[in-house]
């Protein structure tokens, strides 16, 4: 407004003093000029307006019906635009403390890409190479002298993924020794042969965390904060233990009528596939470091960007309408957390929830569709109530033709829960006239109470279950 004020009254000056035409007229074509290219500069070094109360909006609304707990940032150039956390940290025996921004939750699998980072350290340091056999480090296990770390990093080696198998959930809340975990691992036999597919397995970066500790003579918290956490000045990322809530770490819980605590994997178990704890705001500066090239050289970024059958080298492609981000997700007890980076646009979010009851892919889309100003419309966040008749009809044992497992469906009081074989219970949410989900696993659960059956849907497959007899 100053700018063209200015201009009005030097054209009022024009008029009056015809002497002065050529020099203020060539002022007014530099400030006319020069106008432009700074209304063209702060365009383009801006971009678009964040919508930022219909971000928060959305958040809000989500955990005003006890939706989601959790916490989100997104930057733009490497500096943060939106930031809010929701939900609370702890509710426990009537203690309820709120979350914050600097609230810090596990991360889950993110945990690979800090990993795969450290691996591509030691490589361009000369201490490994993508064509190391595992065998040079731990040869009890299957087919160790033909797995190279590339495949484990692209989730090719065929080891078999060991929280599949049900014994985890009978040691997992207790501490294992490195020797404990391999001894697992060795007596598990391979799902495929090495390089014939990709299939995701835990048990790949689990071994890579204990190839850093070998060849950096350190443990993995030392390591990731002398390799990572360090350079990036990353004050709220480290490698977690037993949480602890006066440090302000976020508990997770799972909701069946109120927030109940999810049990608590020991950190010891996952390591270098799942033990890392950090803050949106930490993770969202760790994905941009990473693409600026301040922890792997370019040919390794790019090796990690690679997707093949659907894998990268510990990170993954995540589409948005046309718009492609790469980075990871992370799931842990309750937690459930994702960081993502659209080079093109440069824009790093991450979020991290220890609560979901409404799923964190819709979640974290519907914040990024309102960022990019592209359609999209708040859902109205209202669980439907069933009675107790409603619930009982859909009561009983039912086993699939399709996949070798049971699942048990039961009433608690007010709430649906299923059980498969050899896993936790988990409580169903009502979404719809006889549909039911869990939004932690992906799981849709369609019920035909009639016929006495239901298709469970989860990772794009469909699955029909039928009522025993």
């Amino acid at each position: 407004m100053i700018i063209k004020s200015g201009l009005l009254r030097s054209v009022i000056v024009l008029l009056v003093r015809p002497a002065m035409k050529k020099n203020i007229l060539r002022t007014l074509l530099f400030i006319a000029f020069t106008w432009v290219a700074l209304v063209t500069f702060s365009t383009v070094s801006l971009g678009q307006t964040v919508n930022k109360p219909k971000i928060d909006s959305l958040l809000t609304a989500a955990a005003a019906d006890n939706q989601a707990m959790g916490s989100m940032a997104i930057s733009k150039n490497g500096s943060i635009v939106f930031q809010k956390a929701i939900g609370y940290s702890n509710v426990n025996a009537g203690n309820h403390t709120q979350a914050n921004t600097k609230t810090h939750y596990r991360i889950g699998s993110i945990s690979k890409m800090f990993t795969a980072t450290m691996i591509f350290q030691l490589i361009e340091e000369g201490k490994l190479t993508l064509d190391t056999k595992l065998s040079v480090y731990y040869p009890q296990l299957p087919n160790a002298a033909q797995i190279t770390i590339a495949q484990m990093l692209s989730h090719r080696s065929g080891l078999y993924n060991f929280v599949a198998d049900t014994a985890y959930q009978t040691y997992m809340v207790n501490p294992r020794t490195r020797a404990e975990m391999l001894a697992v691992f060795a007596a598990q036999p391979s799902d495929f042969a090495p390089d014939t597919k990709a299939e995701y397995s835990n048990t790949n970066f689990v071994l890579l965390g204990y190839i850093v500790e070998e060849i950096t003579k350190k443990t993995y918290a030392e390591a990731l904060k002398l390799k990572v956490t360090r350079k990036l000045g990353l004050l709220d990322t480290y490698y977690g233990g037993k949480t602890d809530p006066s440090k302000n770490e976020a508990l997770s819980y799972q909701y069946n009528n109120v927030w109940r605590q999810m049990p608590e994997t020991d950190m010891s178990i996952p390591a270098g596939a799942g033990s890392v704890v950090s803050t949106p705001t930490d993770l969202v500066k760790f994905i941009e470091g990473l693409f600026a090239g301040k922890l792997v050289n370019t040919e390794h970024l790019n090796l990690m960007k690679t997707i093949q059958d659907g894998f990268g080298m510990g990170m993954f492609q995540i589409p948005l309408g046309s718009r492609k981000a790469f980075g990871h997700n992370g799931d842990i007890d309750g937690f459930s957390s994702v960081v993502g980076y659209f080079p093109e646009e440069k824009v790093a979010y991450a979020y991290c929830s220890n609560g979901v009851d409404y799923p964190v892919k819709e979640l974290v889309n519907g914040a990024l569709k309102i960022y990019f100003n592209m359609p999209y419309t708040i859902p109205v966040f209202k669980t439907p109530v069933l009675s107790t008749a409603e619930l009982d009809q859909y009561v009983g044992n039912y086993s699939s033709l399709r996949i070798p497992i049971k699942i048990v469906v039961t009433r608690d009081g007010n709430s649906l829960m299923a059980q498969a074989t050899g896993q936790a219970p988990f409580a169903l949410k009502p979404l719809a006239k006889d549909k039911f989900g869990f939004a932690l696993a992906g799981i849709v659960m369609e019920f035909r109470p009639i016929f006495g059956e239901f298709t469970l849907k989860q990772g794009g497959g469909a699955f029909p279950f039928t009522k025993d007899e």
